[in-house]
């Protein structure tokens, strides 16, 4: 089973990736032999990314945004313009092999997938950066940084979530998501977020070990927290998306959690740029709120009484016989 694919790819001071990685975005639809489209969104790059595109690629769709908004405003720009009947989200930093679409086809057969997404390799090849992830509670959080993958070609494995690095999605269940939910600009949690919502409303979202790409970058933000105000965002991120998916008791106990293992923790140990990340949680809260009711209303849509624990049982309960490896 062949369709077609819009490939999304958000820019911004990327000229230099593109240069490199783009190519093999071009090889790889050349070798899935569908039709296609390459949509490129520059969040008001400051080098030449914008002429580069231009004069080298005139056949990409080029979007340029009227400001610098962040990775979810940029990528659903692309996202409302895919034409496509599925959608490659792809960061600049990414190459693809030539055969990576190949193994993809059949998790479209299934009318409840969501999307998949490959196994992302290190620049040097040498190490797993992403995989397939299993989804469980620690305390009130939410995480899903525990990783395996099967060796097993037969085998379909789910996983918590898609990255934004490089997820093929259902465009049709996409648009109906509204895309990445833009509370979490300008970066981190979106990609969490969007297959959770995905999660909850009965879609399902798989990983597939033998189609293969390699991450420019050796470690992404969350990995490299790398100064004040990236920290600040990420948990920032952290706090608002279990604000959105914690129900029933763990809601209820969500606050003190906050104050006892997060926040509290931090400031003992000098960490003061907690405060901010917590203010700007505070200052969500109606933006918080509407989220919330924006994916209740999808689940009352299509009829879906899921909760986290049930995907969390779902996807534990997948792995049973199953030969895996975690990591």
């Amino acid at each position: 089973m062949k369709t077609s694919i819009s490939v999304i790819i958000p820019n911004y001071n990327g000229r230099h990736l593109l240069e490199m990685y783009l190519p093999t975005v071009i090889d790889a639809l050349r070798v899935a032999d569908v039709p296609n489209e390459i949509i490129i969104v520059d969040d008001q790059s400051k080098d030449n990314s914008i002429d580069f595109i231009r004069r080298m690629y005139p056949d990409i769709l080029l979007l340029v945004n009227e400001k610098n908004s962040g990775f979810s405003f940029t990528c659903n720009q692309g996202i409302k313009i895919a034409q496509m009947e599925l959608t490659l989200l792809l960061n600049s930093d990414v190459k693809l092999t030539s055969d990576y679409f190949e193994k993809q086809w059949k998790y479209f057969e299934k009318t409840d997938t969501f999307g998949v997404m490959g196994r992302i390799m290190s620049k040097d090849g040498q190490k797993i950066e992403d995989a397939a992830r299993i989804l469980f509670f620690k305390g009130c959080r939410i995480k899903a940084n525990r990783f395996y993958y099967s060796n097993d070609p037969t085998k379909q494995v789910y996983t918590a979530y898609l990255s934004g690095a490089n997820a093929l999605i259902n465009t049709k269940k996409l648009k109906e998501l509204k895309g990445f939910d833009e509370i979490y600009s300008p970066f981190t949690s979106e990609d969490y977020d969007l297959s959770i919502r995905a999660w909850l409303i009965g879609w399902k979202c798989y990983y597939e070990h033998h189609s293969i790409c390699y991450h420019q970058v050796s470690g992404s933000i969350r990995k490299n927290l790398q100064s004040n105000f990236i920290k600040q965002i990420y948990f920032r991120n952290r706090f608002i998306f279990n604000g959105i998916h914690l129900t029933k008791v763990k809601a209820l106990i969500w606050p003190m959690h906050l104050f006892l293992l997060e926040i509290l923790p931090r400031v003992l140990t000098g960490k003061l740029w907690i405060f901010q990340s917590f203010r700007d949680y505070r200052w969500n809260f109606n933006n918080i709120r509407d989220s919330k009711i924006k994916l209740n209303k999808l689940k009352l849509d299509h009829k879906s009484t899921l909760e986290i624990e049930d995907i969390i049982q779902l996807i534990n309960g997948s792995l049973k016989g199953k030969s895996i490896v975690r990591f």
